[in-house]
C-alpha cells in the first residue's frame, strides 16, 4: 500500500477531517491532502505527530508494502473480466522498467518456441489444460528465480 493510501486510511479510522488534521499538526489541509495524493512526503517529525494523532505507531503509520492478506484478497475477488483489463506489463513496468522495454531487445519469438515447447510437455505429461501449465510454468520459473537468488547471497 502507497504512504498516502495509508496516511488515508489512518486518518479515517481516527475519525478525523483533513482540516482536523491540519489544524493539530499547524499546516493546511491541502498540505494533508498532498501527503494523501502521494504528491508530497511528511517530515519525520509531522510524521510522528500524525502517528500520536491516529493512535498507530510510526512503523504502522509508514509502512509501504501491503500486507499478504490484502493481497491474497484482492486475488481472490478479482474476476477474469477485471484481468483481462489490466496491462500487466505496463503496471509491473513501473517498478521494473525492463519489462517496458524489452520487447525492443529480445529475440521474443525464440523464447516464445521454447517456452510452447514446454507447456505442451506439461500438457500432454500431466494432463494439464492450457491455463494450469502456464500457472504451473510460471511456478515453476518463479521458484528456480528464488532458489538463484538466494544461491547468489550465499
Amino acid at each position: 500500500m502507497r504512504l498516502g493510501n495509508r496516511l488515508f486510511q489512518a486518518r479515517k479510522k481516527s475519525g478525523l477531517s483533513q482540516e482536523d488534521v491540519a489544524e493539530k499538526l499547524g499546516v493546511s489541509r491541502q498540505t494533508v491532502s498532498k501527503w494523501e495524493s502521494d504528491e508530497t512526503l511528511p517530515d519525520i517529525r509531522q510524521s510522528k505527530r500524525m502517528a500520536m494523532l491516529y493512535h498507530v505507531t510510526l512503523d504502522e503509520l509508514i509502512e509501504f508494502d501491503m500486507d499478504v492478506k490484502e493481497i491474497e484478497q484482492v486475488i481472490l475477488t478479482s474476476d477474469e473480466k477485471i484481468n483481462d483489463k489490466i496491462d500487466w506489463t505496463k503496471a509491473w513496468g513501473k517498478k521494473y522498467p525492463i519489462l517496458l522495454r524489452y520487447q525492443e531487445e529480445v529475440n521474443i519469438a525464440k523464447y516464445a518456441e521454447a517456452l510452447s515447447v514446454m507447456l505442451d510437455e506439461l500438457k500432454k505429461d500431466h494432463g494439464y489444460s492450457e491455463l494450469d501449465a502456464m500457472l504451473v510454468l510460471k511456478d515453476i520459473l518463479a521458484n528456480t528465480w528464488k532458489k538463484r537468488r538466494s544461491s547468489s547471497k550465499k
